[in-house]
C-alpha cells in the first residue's frame, strides 16, 4: 500500500472515530450501518485514480440550504479525498426530473442523489418514516433513532432490493404548516381544498375532504399563482422566502405537523460503492453525515430572520392552525399510519422500531427538551 493512500485511509479513519461510526482503526473497521453491499471487497486501491460521480437531486439549483446542501456535499469529498472522488452536481430537471432521481440511481445512470424518502412511497411503501412523518420525530430524534436506535440499519434493507444504500444527508427541522389563499377557521376549510403536500400527510389531507397533490418544488409558484392549487408546504421561511411564495399567498400557518423533523437523504448506487476504496467510501458517509447536521444548524440560524422579512417587509399574515384542525390531523394520521402498513413484514418492523423510539425519546423529552423550553 502507497504512502499515500495510507495517509488518506488514516485521515478518514480519524474523522469517523471523531463522529463515533467506527469502535477502532484496524483493517477490518467498517463503516456503522454499512450494507452488505457496503462491506463487500473494495475494488483494489490505486492511490492515483480518480473517481467521477454524478450527483441528481430533486431541488432546484443552488436553492439555500436544500439545493445547496449537495453542492457543499461536493466540495467536502473533494478536499478530504485529496481529488480523487469529484462529484457533479445536477439540479432537478437538468439531467432526470425531480421524481426520477430514485430510478436514475437505482439503474446506474447517476452514482448519487440527494431528496427526501417519502416521495418514494410508491416502490418502497415504508419509505416515509425514513424521512418524516405526521406528529412523528424531531430532528434530534430521527438521528438518534437512526444512528442508535436501529433505523440505519431497516433503511438499508429497505433500498437493498433497489440497489441503493441510503444516508442521512440532511434535516430543516420543523416545518412550517404552509402557504394558503384562505384562511383555515376549521375543519370544514379543508373540505375541497386542493394542497400540494407529499406523503403520508396527503393522505391525511384527503381524508379530512382535501384535495393533495404531489409535485416538485419547481413547480409550486407557478400552480398556487394559477390557481391550479389554493395552498403548498415548502419548508419553512428561510427556503420560503427565496422561492417568492409570499408573493402569491397571503396567509402562512403553523405549526408544521405534517414535517416535525425531515431527515433528507443521499442515496449511492451499490456497484458505484463496491467500486470505492475504504477510505473513500469513509469519506463520503462521514460527509454525508457532516451535510445531515450542517443543514440543521443553517435553517436553525436563518430561519427567524427570514420570518421577520416575511412579516415586517412583505405583510405575510402569521396564523396558528385552529386547536380543532390539529387535532383532526393528529386522529386521521394514526389511522393513515396504521393503514400504511398492511401486511408487510418490513413495514411492521420499521413501524415497531419508530414508535418505540419515539415513546422513549419522548418520556425523556418531557423532563428535558420541554421541560427546558417551557421554563426558558
Amino acid at each position: 500500500m502507497g504512502r499515500r493512500l495510507m495517509m488518506w485511509k488514516a485521515k478518514a479513519c480519524a474523522a469517523l472515530l471523531m463522529l463515533g461510526l467506527l469502535a477502532s482503526c484496524g483493517d477490518s473497521a467498517q463503516p456503522a450501518g454499512s450494507s452488505a453491499a457496503a462491506n463487500s471487497d473494495s475494488a483494489a486501491a490505486d492511490p492515483d485514480k480518480v473517481y467521477r460521480w454524478k450527483l441528481i437531486t430533486t431541488w432546484p439549483k443552488n436553492l439555500p440550504a436544500l439545493g445547496m446542501a449537495p453542492e457543499r456535499f461536493a466540495q467536502l469529498v473533494d478536499r478530504m479525498s485529496n481529488g480523487r472522488l469529484k462529484v457533479k452536481v445536477y439540479g432537478a430537471g437538468e439531467l432526470v426530473g425531480a421524481f426520477e432521481v430514485f430510478d436514475a440511481v437505482s439503474q446506474g445512470n447517476a452514482e448519487m442523489g440527494h431528496g427526501a424518502a417519502y416521495y418514494w412511497r410508491g416502490k418502497v411503501p415504508v419509505a416515509a418514516f425514513f424521512s418524516t412523518i405526521p406528529f412523528g420525530m424531531t430532528a434530534q430524534e430521527m438521528n438518534g433513532w437512526l444512528r442508535y436506535g436501529g433505523g440505519m440499519e431497516l433503511w438499508r434493507e429497505a433500498y437493498e432490493p433497489f440497489d441503493l444504500i441510503p444516508m442521512a444527508s440532511g434535516n430543516t427541522g420543523v416545518q412550517m404548516a404552509g402557504w394558503f389563499n384562505k384562511e383555515i377557521n376549521s375543519v370544514e376549510d379543508l373540505k375541497g381544498l386542493t394542497m400540494r403536500m407529499p406523503g403520508l400527510a396527503g393522505e391525511v389531507l384527503q381524508r379530512l375532504g382535501g384535495v393533495p397533490v404531489s409535485m416538485p418544488g419547481g413547480e409550486m409558484f407557478t400552480s398556487l399563482q394559477t390557481g391550479a392549487i389554493d395552498a403548498t408546504e415548502w419548508v419553512g421561511p428561510y427556503n420560503d422566502l427565496a422561492l417568492g411564495l409570499h408573493s402569491i399567498a397571503k396567509y402562512y400557518y403553523y405549526p408544521g405537523w405534517h414535517e416535525p423533523g425531515p431527515t433528507l437523504e443521499a442515496i449511492v448506487n451499490a456497484d458505484a460503492w463496491a467500486e470505492l476504496p475504504d477510505d473513500l467510501k469513509a469519506i463520503v458517509e462521514v460527509a454525508s453525515q457532516a451535510i445531515n447536521d450542517d443543514m440543521l444548524a443553517e435553517f436553525t440560524a436563518r430561519n427567524n430572520a427570514a420570518l421577520r422579512t416575511l412579516i415586517d417587509e412583505h405583510g405575510v399574515e402569521l396564523r396558528r392552525l385552529p386547536d380543532d384542525v390539529l387535532a383532526a390531523f393528529k386522529r386521521e394520521s394514526a389511522n393513515v399510519l396504521q393503514d400504511s402498513i398492511g401486511d408487510d413484514e418490513l413495514s411492521r418492523r420499521v413501524y415497531d422500531s419508530y414508535m418505540g423510539f419515539l415513546k422513549e425519546a419522548s418520556a425523556y423529552h418531557e423532563i428535558s427538551e420541554k421541560a427546558y423550553l417551557n421554563a426558558r
